[in-house]
């Protein structure tokens, strides 16, 4: 595919050269257009073999940093070489063509010099502002993907606090329950621990959720109640890893924990045009404005944080709460399918 698009710029890249070079052999030597488009190419698709050559010096004699003089000469002998070699290969088309060689083609070596370093000038600098613009993109790739790193990073520990914290409480009340939870963070932490991937299907990040779910089901027994509205034809769809973990872990944490009756967290998805929804909603004590802005928790922020790296202004994170009224938070992703992205 990178191959079938490299070809593709070089094509587009020289089309308006041999357009000029066209148009200057009708002007100058009146022939039709068809005969001039001939001959234009005839002198423009050795030049674009060669450009593919410069490109490759560009990439090996990087843009110096401090700036060189002997960067500048070095380039000028290679623009030399450059039209040198290609006037010699016109030469050579031109007697295929004719059956007869000479060296004193169209105008003459010193006019395709001139011209020849032109084409070099043109094709260097374009060449080093491309490889300039993979290299920021690589660039912003790789911080992208440390950022992803970090951020996940930091769920890790705040997933792992609240687990063992579920299990110590359970030693002096039960026992077993708290042997049965501490095999189920076992087990959810495995997945929390060997999970690489950015984004995961919907139907992993449920089976992990549902391991959490378990852990918290121990402690909190018929207080828990969760209701799934999870719409299957959603499950082959990618969400963040750990989204939905953070966003049902923040409803337990918040509403369950905090009551003694019992508490519902509802968990819906839905397809809205190429919008995947996520929803996930509690009939707790709710918050007021001002105390979610002076929250110091950190998974919804790292989740925002990573929408935003993964997705851009394409995702959204909204909350809807207010004292006494539960909370709902949902998560907007586009539309991906495991198919696509692999």
């Amino acid at each position: 595919m990178q191959r079938a698009w490299m070809w593709a710029q070089l094509i587009i890249a020289w089309l308006p050269m041999w357009a000029l070079f066209t148009a200057m052999i009708v002007i100058m030597h009146g022939i039709g257009v068809a005969d001039a488009a001939i001959g234009s190419a005839r002198m423009i698709a050795p030049g674009a073999a060669l450009g593919i050559l410069v490109y490759k010096f560009a990439e090996r004699t990087r843009w110096p940093h401090p700036f060189r003089v002997g960067f500048i000469g070095l380039h000028i002998l290679a623009a030399a070489a450059f039209a040198s070699i290609w006037y010699a290969a016109i030469c050579g088309i031109d007697a295929i063509v004719t059956g007869q060689f000479s060296w004193n083609v169209g105008p003459g070596y010193l006019p395709f010099l001139v011209t020849g370093i032109w084409l070099y000038v043109v094709v260097a600098s374009s060449a080093y502002a491309t490889i300039q613009a993979q290299r920021a993109s690589k660039l912003e790739a790789h911080a992208m993907q440390m950022q992803l790193h970090t951020l996940r990073a930091q769920l890790h520990p705040h997933f792992l606090f609240n687990a063992l914290h579920t299990v110590v409480q359970l030693i002096p009340l039960d026992a077993r329950a708290a042997g049965a939870a501490a095999e189920q963070l076992a087990a959810a932490l495995r997945t929390a621990i060997e999970e690489k991937r950015d984004r995961i299907s919907l139907a992993e990040e449920w089976a992990f959720v549902q391991r959490y779910l378990a852990i918290e089901r121990i402690r909190f027994g018929e207080r828990l109640c969760v209701v799934d509205g999870i719409d299957m034809t959603t499950k082959s769809l990618l969400i963040p890893s750990f989204a939905l973990q953070t966003l049902v872990e923040n409803a337990v944490r918040h509403a369950a924990a905090p009551r003694v009756e019992a508490t519902t967290i509802r968990i819906t998805t839905s397809l809205r045009g190429a919008m995947l929804e996520v929803s996930v909603t509690d009939d707790g004590p709710g918050a007021d404005s001002l105390t979610l802005e002076n929250s110091s928790g950190t998974g919804l922020r790292c989740l925002h944080e990573r929408l935003r790296w993964l997705h851009g202004d394409h995702a959204s994170l909204s909350v809807d709460t207010k004292p006494g009224a539960g909370f709902s938070v949902v998560l907007t992703v586009p539309k991906s399918d495991i198919d696509e992205h692999e």
